[in-house]
């Protein structure tokens, strides 16, 4: 595989085994309707939780057959959270995917130790995949949604799902970028300290199937012509396949930046439970999260 844009990626998923996919209160439009492109594709046969009568209004008010999907009736979007997590434990689904429902009660349902599907001690990271057409190809982002202020430790744990994120896409080596306002190490700027030593850590062979760098300015990490005038000697500087964000506000910012003013399309999936999460905004288009369920199913073991 060679993804240069989401659109390519629809090609590979279509060469792998058929995935189950359960929508925790798959009630609304948009999650209906991408559930449905992609069942059209033949890359996932769908499973709906929530409220049954709401279900088949809107694939009525959408002309789509809800006989397509298997039905699982829920009152609140809390039970439709919990019917999906439990499929996933018992091996029915294999993929989950949030429709109408909060991301904090979402991700609760996730973290469910009941059902455990995140191993203990491990890390759940938003990554999104970026297409902008003013970059020469796709961009792997984390994390623009879920850990506001990761610890040296987490970003370690960050850079290794990207550089995994990076292979599962068909890259052989991974270029990660730490993004921060300078390439200089400044101990007072966090992002400058931190990137330091994850540079440090980089050099002595912490993360095997990647090129890591940093700390690197935005402008540095996209463009090779201002990394030649800022003499930036790097193998990741101008060619950046994932930007490792250093809080939430500049990953969310560069996010949504990219979806209102760039026109560019993005895919975005959680990462670190047993299985892909698929986590779009409420706001998000059919279309993202279509690419999203895409870019899931890719992630699938």
């Amino acid at each position: 595989m060679n993804a240069k844009h989401l659109a390519d990626l629809v090609l590979s998923a279509k060469d792998r085994p058929k995935q189950r996919m359960v929508v925790v209160n798959g009630v609304d439009g948009h999650s209906i309707e991408a559930a449905e492109q992609a069942r059209k594709l033949g890359i996932i046969d769908v499973i709906l939780t929530g409220d049954q009568s709401q279900i088949e209004e809107t694939c009525k008010q959408l002309g789509v057959n809800v006989g397509n999907f298997e039905l699982l009736h829920a009152e609140t979007d809390e039970q439709a959270a919990l019917a999906a997590v439990r499929l996933i434990q018992e091996g029915k689904a294999s993929l989950v995917m949030k429709g109408l429902i909060n991301t904090d009660k979402y991700m609760r349902a996730i973290l469910n130790k009941q059902f455990g599907l995140v191993e203990p001690g491990g890390l759940l990271t938003h990554v999104s995949l970026i297409d902008n057409p003013a970059y020469h190809k796709l961009l792997i982002v984390t994390d623009v949604a879920i850990i506001p202020l990761p610890t040296l430790k987490q970003k370690e744990i960050m850079i290794r799902y990207l550089i995994q994120v990076g292979q599962k896409l068909g890259i052989a080596l991974p270029k990660v970028a730490m993004i921060a306002p300078t390439e200089q190490i400044i101990k007072s700027i966090p992002a400058c300290a931190d990137a330091g030593r994850l540079k440090k850590m980089a050099l002595d062979g912490h993360f095997p199937g990647g090129l890591v760098d940093g700390p690197m300015a935005l402008d540095v990490a996209l463009d090779k012509e201002s990394a030649r005038i800022k003499n930036i000697q790097s193998d990741v500087a101008g060619d950046a396949d994932c930007l490792l964000f250093p809080n939430i506000d500049s990953g969310n910012v560069f996010y949504k930046t990219n979806t209102r003013l760039c026109r560019s399309e993005q895919a975005a999936v959680v990462v670190g439970a047993k299985v892909p999460a698929v986590l779009s905004s409420r706001g998000d288009s059919a279309q993202t999260k279509l690419n999203s369920i895409v870019l899931a199913t890719l992630m699938t073991r």
